[in-house]
């Protein structure tokens, strides 16, 4: 690594091998509707075919019609319906299929092009002033999708990438030893209300090739993404938000017989009428690594002492082994605090327990720097993060190390891709021989968009994986 101190970690330089990018509008292995994030497909015999996507909730129904030449969103509400169209997306270009999905409170037509879904109307229920909430439980037991596929909405893309992990730190991996677990943000089309939390195996690189290969060679199989489930979550009673949300940025921590899951309340953030964003934390004892779970939250409250704060997440949980000043143990968390939409900086904070918990370090002075990741090193803890490209010239475009005072030590040797990619790091497999003690992995994730011109931001990403060299 490049370092400008002779005290940071021991951690490789890191080399692309791969990208990877698991697209799907169904999930095709989550049919079960338990969130306002659903879609259906319908497949056109030829382009000029007329076809007809929907998505029912009773007397409400939204609808993607395809008409041979243009594309319109039909939204009914209690019988009452009204007809959206883009005055410059409708028309599409040979499709093959035509779709419609719910993402909170956005709905969105796509026609299938050459092989990819590109989106052709939008229509945003709460800018529409519709009376439907899409986040009620009721109104969602309802659903029934029209189309030759239906179910749960999977992904445009991935970010936000975690290690599933022990309370310790250490990687939570599957029974064979091999695959780890990963939580994600699964992008939807547009901002922070459109995406979800999901859970994924991962199957390290093996290959010491350089990008584009995502092919099998002599030296073993690429790298590889497992959609296993996906997380929604009921907010703390004390907030006065009622229904199920897709709540993202989280961390997935297995603590004992049970499962801790710390995670950021994005699945209501909006930048012109709800400006806010939190922490909370869910417990369970289901099995969270499979199947689609709706988990019910506490506050997980942050401190930041002395700062000036508009906003948290990135939550990061790590419980230490017990000290003589800490006989129990005690716990790490690191987060991000945002001083003023959108300046943002690390904080840590530690305490005996994650209702007790004090501030012990921030990094004010940066501009834009999140993904706040405890790493342990040969027995000592360090902070890793990531300064995105409205950071300062000196600071831009780096994963910065910070020991547990957020004193820098240098930074990660490792590529960095576009948009602000959390620095996940994978050491090798417990027991792996010798030779394989440097194949650390990083997985991070870009800004690469999809879906077409008409969404906005939260498209993305690409997952880029990276391998110790």
């Amino acid at each position: 690594m490049t370092s400008t101190h002779d005290l940071g970690p021991a951690l490789p330089s890191f080399t692309p091998v791969a990208r990877l990018r698991p697209v799907a509008l169904v999930q095709p292995d989550a049919a079960t509707p338990l969130a306002p994030y659903l879609a259906a497909e319908v497949d056109l015999p030829d382009p000029t075919a007329p076809g007809i996507a929907e998505l029912t909730f009773g007397d409400d129904r939204f609808a993607a019609r395809w008409n041979g030449r243009t594309l319109s969103l039909r939204v009914t509400q209690g019988g009452a319906w009204r007809n959206h169209a883009s005055r410059r997306h409708a028309t599409g270009r040979t499709p093959d299929a035509v779709a419609i999905t719910l993402t909170g409170p956005f709905v969105t037509g796509w026609l299938r092009e050459d092989g990819a879904w590109v989106a052709r109307g939008v229509v945003d229920l709460v800018a529409e002033r519709t009376a439907i909430d899409v986040h009620d439980e009721d109104w969602l037991a309802r659903f029934e999708g029209v189309g030759d596929r239906s179910g749960c909405f999977g992904q445009l893309g991935l970010r936000d990438i975690r290690v599933v992990t022990h309370a310790d730190g250490t990687p939570y991996r599957c029974a064979d030893g091999g695959e780890v677990l990963l939580t994600a943000t699964s992008a939807g089309p547009g901002g922070f209300r459109t995406a979800h939390t999901s859970v994924w195996s991962f199957s390290p690189p093996t290959l010491p090739s350089t990008l584009p290969s995502t092919v099998p060679t002599e030296d073993g199989p690429p790298p590889s993404l497992t959609h296993r489930g996906d997380l929604f979550f009921r907010r703390p009673p004390e907030d006065d938000v009622a229904g199920v949300f897709g709540d993202h940025a989280t961390h997935l921590v297995r603590d004992g017989d049970r499962w801790l899951v710390a995670t950021s309340t994005w699945g209501t953030f909006d930048p012109k009428r709800d400006p806010h964003v939190s922490t909370t934390l869910a417990t369970s004892t289901a099995d969270l690594t499979a199947g689609q779970h709706v988990l019910d939250t506490v506050p997980l409250d942050l401190p930041t002492t002395g700062l000036t704060s508009v906003g948290r997440w990135d939550p990061h949980l790590v419980r230490r082994a017990a000290t003589a000043a800490e006989p129990g143990g005690d716990w790490l968390v690191g987060f991000v605090s945002a001083e003023r939409w959108f300046r943002f900086h690390p904080v840590l904070a530690s305490g005996p327990d994650l209702d007790s918990l004090s501030f012990l370090a921030a990094t004010p002075d940066r501009l834009a720097c999140e993904g706040t990741t405890l790493t342990e090193v040969d027995g000592r803890w360090w902070v890793l993060a990531s300064d995105g490209p409205d950071s300062r010239r000196s600071e831009r475009q780096t994963y910065p190390i910070f020991d547990l005072e957020l004193t820098q030590h240098g930074v990660l040797d490792a590529d960095y891709p576009s948009n602000i990619p959390w620095p996940t790091t994978l050491p090798p497999a417990p027991g792996a021989p010798s030779e394989q003690a440097s194949d650390w992995s990083l997985i991070g994730f870009d800004s690469t968009p999809y879906g077409g011109p008409l969404l906005g931001y939260g498209t993305h990403g690409d997952v880029c994986v990276q391998r110790a060299h």
